[in-house]
């Protein structure tokens, strides 16, 4: 079997685990903790860096960090995991949703301002599989609105927009450090924000919400949303190689681009865009409407042969969970909803040998 995704965990890892063993420097309080904060802020440009416990619980905080209250709009795209439209409705308010641009999958950015009304409040940026939103559109309309921009950037380390680091972007960003992505803690996320107030409520609301003052009396509710030092050594040993995973990407990403250019039935991943180059996050393939197969059987047939895959995101506005709360009564993103039946992903993990590119496109051919 070639899975979909294997870390790469041959660096200084088992190094820096060990060191927090021999120390005893293993929960929430241990010198990783900010070294990796520390280098993250500086890696992506930020003033501040608060690691939690994972990419979907740094969304939560982030959302309530930025005051979004009951009642309240977030505008984030349709075609997207759903920690995006579940930290919104946690905090009461409700999600609107734009469909996507059908060759990068990311949000279509002509038609978020004719989503905003009176009860906006942000826009939530989700950059999608490889390559980034087209930030500078989405920034005009959030500075003419007075919105707050909340950037998902869980799939993005490394990447840039227009030479700006990816992360850079929101009044707060979120990142996931999942195993398949390219920088991993095993479960893990970061919020980032150059703004000092929303650092330390971010900071309050992982940690219970404790009083420096008086420990245990609390004002807010928070959540312990803690990264453990283990989880944080992981992360330094990870982020010493960065520059070496996105070429590693890059290279992957190149090579399936070649070797499956020529069959037709495949819609593939664009290698950049004029604002920035693909990282590919993941190799994602659309198969064409006119393919005998949806996503899913032909999935199916893969995985018979050895051969890992996932399917891609299912859309907000079709989520049983969000419909059963009243949300997106006839909603139609007829892009979004393509390639959501249409569309997933091959192995693609920064452990990936060419080797096992050659038997994932030999396999895709002989299903051809």
């Amino acid at each position: 079997m070639i899975p979909v995704n294997e870390p790469l965990l041959n660096g200084n890892e088992k190094k820096y685990l060990n060191e927090c063993i021999d120390t005893g420097w293993i929960s929430s309080e241990g010198p990783f903790i900010k070294k990796f904060e520390d280098t993250m802020a500086n890696y992506t440009g930020r003033k501040h860096a608060i690691a939690v416990s994972n990419g979907s619980v740094a969304l939560d905080a982030a959302v309530v960090s930025m005051g979004v209250k009951p009642g309240d709009e977030v505008i984030l795209p349709t075609f997207t995991i759903i920690s995006c439209a579940a930290a919104i409705v946690r905090a009461g308010a409700i999600p609107v949703v734009v469909d996507c641009d059908p060759n990068t999958y990311n949000i279509d950015v002509s038609q978020i301002e004719k989503k905003i009304t009176n009860k906006t409040k942000a826009i939530m940026v989700v950059h999608i599989y490889g390559l980034p939103c087209d930030m500078d559109p989405i920034l005009a309309v959030a500075k003419k609105y007075n919105l707050k921009i909340i950037e998902d950037a869980a799939e993005m380390h490394g990447q840039t927009y227009k030479d700006k680091k990816c992360g850079s972007f929101g009044d707060i960003s979120t990142f996931s450090f999942y195993p398949n992505k390219h920088i991993t803690t095993g479960e893990g996320g970061m919020i980032l924000t150059d703004d000092d107030q929303v650092a330390i409520h971010c900071r309050s609301l992982r940690n219970l919400c404790f009083k420096p003052e008086k420990r245990f009396v609390h004002d807010e509710l928070g959540w312990n949303f803690r990264m453990t030092n283990l989880q944080a050594a992981l992360g330094v040993a990870q982020l010493e190689r960065i520059n070496e995973f996105v070429e590693k990407k890059r290279w992957m990403g190149k090579l399936y681009n070649e070797k499956l250019k020529d069959i037709s039935a495949f819609q593939l991943a664009i290698p950049e865009t004029d604002y920035a180059k693909n990282i590919y996050w993941v190799f994602p393939i659309v198969l064409k409407s006119d393919f005998k197969h949806d996503a899913e059987s032909f999935c199916k047939l893969l995985g018979a042969k050895g051969i890992g895959t996932r399917p891609f995101f299912w859309n907000m506005h079709e989520q049983p969970v969000l419909l059963k709360n009243g949300l997106f009564k006839n909603e139609k993103l007829p892009h979004a909803e393509n390639i959501a039946r249409r569309g997933f992903y091959i192995p693609s993990g920064l452990a990936i040998t060419e080797k096992q590119i050659d038997e994932v496109v030999m396999t895709l051919r002989d299903l051809i």
